[in-house]
């Protein structure tokens, strides 16, 4: 995928304030500090036009980038993050949950999962909630770079059976510092909006 436009567009917390010209959706879930931020950067070839930050629990909305005026990333906040207050954690799991459950937009939804650890019980819940929805899914394993090449199967196959992903969502070995991953994901997401 050619990038010859990317841009933030707005950081939206109710659905009035979500884009309204039907651009394709694709959103983004995942932990504190699962690497979203750097995902974003890595698929649109910025530095660092979503921000990232050593601080995890940073974005607490929507945050909505436009990508060569043809589709939207749409990176959810990060959850699992224990400075977050219990209230504010439960109107950040309405917000996605409610977004999920009604936007027409949404095309795709990458469940972005560290390499290194075996997903988390909120890692599940998302993705129960993806396939009770039935939203198409992409889990994303971020991370490759800090573990050896030897290992990635193994640990792609820990995620799997600790999601009991369904076989027929894709799978990504992700590397925000090489770039592994980066077309194979875009041939995916070109896929799930030409749908």
């Amino acid at each position: 995928m050619k990038i010859t436009q990317a841009q933030f567009i707005i950081s939206a917390v109710q659905p009035h304030q979500y884009p309204e010209d039907a651009l394709p959706e694709i959103a983004l879930a995942g932990r504190s500090n699962v690497g979203k931020s750097s995902l974003i950067n890595k698929l649109i070839l910025r530095k660092n036009l979503a921000r990232t930050s050593s601080q995890p629990g940073k974005t607490q909305q929507l945050n909505y980038y436009r990508v060569n005026e043809m589709i939207y990333l749409v990176d959810f906040p990060g959850y699992g993050y224990a400075k977050v207050s219990k209230t504010q954690r439960e109107q950040f799991g309405e917000m996605i949950e409610k977004y999920i459950r009604d936007r027409e937009p949404l095309k795709l939804q990458l469940l972005v999962i560290d390499i290194r650890h075996e997903p988390s019980a909120q890692d599940k819940l998302m993705y129960k909630w993806l396939k009770h929805y039935e939203i198409p899914t992409c889990i994303v394993a971020t991370k490759a770079d800090k573990i050896p090449r030897s290992k990635w199967d193994k640990h792609i196959k820990m995620i799997k059976k600790s999601l009991e992903a369904d076989p027929r969502d894709s799978v990504v070995l992700f590397s925000s510092e090489t770039g592994l991953g980066r077309e194979q994901l875009w041939d995916i997401i070109t896929e799930a909006i030409a749908t």
